[in-house]
């Protein structure tokens, strides 16, 4: 019970100070690699705490609920991470909030809020289906998607899934918006969408979406952390080489077209899944 009341803490409060603290990281080394100084690290949070003291302005009520259930449904998935939940659960509660992020852009009548938000649902059925995948192979190897039962594994899940977890990378990709795959919303100011589909989005309920942001990052990585569960050491390694690789790709890469990114990523990441799963049943 204290145990449970602990996960919870963790996954409510220092999850998205976590979150943040990470995207402070992502800044600095954004700009190290463009010669530049950068921000500092604590500058997500002054500008989320600056977005709160902004004006309650909104193009309809729609927008406020939606950005409500994003932070409500990010959080929770994160919640039920620390609490060794089902990881199909875990899908299903943030895609929900996923989904609901575009419904507020879809209710809108501005033209890049309207395109931004077809080009996020076309970013959500591209990765959806790689996570599955990474899901079912992960399955295959534990007998369960009980992330408890993950944890109890006494050999690394990379040992078993290493063409899943380059597919899984590549879905990470999408999620956090880097590029190639940013052209829904203009992360790090990439492209020539306005804000993408959070165009409309303003003032505190911008403020939700971030923070909804950094609830999903811990989770990302989280779930990477899976792939080397044995070791806190492997853990810190693999998290972080894998989200240092994220920023690299970022900033060495172009924005590409959703068509590219539709003939790319599915064959070649539901390729090497199929094979990984195929090796799976063939040993």
């Amino acid at each position: 019970m204290i145990k449970g009341i602990i996960m919870v803490f963790i996954g409510v409060f220092v999850a998205p100070l976590l979150g943040g603290l990470i995207a402070g990281v992502d800044r600095r080394l954004t700009a190290w690699f463009q010669s530049r100084y950068g921000p500092p690290v604590w500058q997500p949070f002054f500008d989320v705490i600056k977005l709160f003291g902004k004006e309650r302005m909104v193009v309809n009520r729609w927008l406020v609920f939606c950005a409500h259930v994003y932070i409500t449904a990010a959080m929770l998935s994160v919640v039920l991470f620390f609490l060794q939940s089902d990881l199909l659960l875990i899908l299903f509660v943030q895609a929900v909030g996923a989904i609901f992020l575009v419904i507020g852009a879809l209710s809108t009548t501005s033209p890049y809020s309207q395109l931004g938000a077809n080009r996020e649902l076309i970013q959500i059925l591209t990765y959806e289906p790689l996570i599955i995948l990474a899901f079912v192979g992960i399955y295959l190897v534990t007998g369960s998607f009980r992330i408890s039962e993950i944890l109890v594994q006494t050999k690394p899940l990379l040992v078993s899934l290493p063409l899943l977890y380059i597919a899984l990378c590549y879905a990470l990709t999408i999620k956090l918006r880097k590029s190639p795959f940013d052209f829904s919303t203009s992360h790090h100011a990439h492209q020539e969408l306005v804000k993408g589909f959070l165009t409309e989005y303003s003032g505190p309920y911008l403020a939700l979406v971030e923070i909804g942001h950094w609830y999903e990052v811990v989770l990302i990585l989280g779930l990477c952390s899976l792939f080397w569960a044995t070791s806190w050491i492997g853990i810190i390694a693999l998290v972080g080489v894998t989200y240092f690789c994220e920023i690299l790709i970022d900033n060495v890469t172009a924005r590409l077209t959703w068509r590219w990114m539709l003939g790319y990523v599915w064959p070649m990441g539901l390729a090497m899944g199929f094979v990984n799963l195929i090796w799976l049943h063939g040993r």
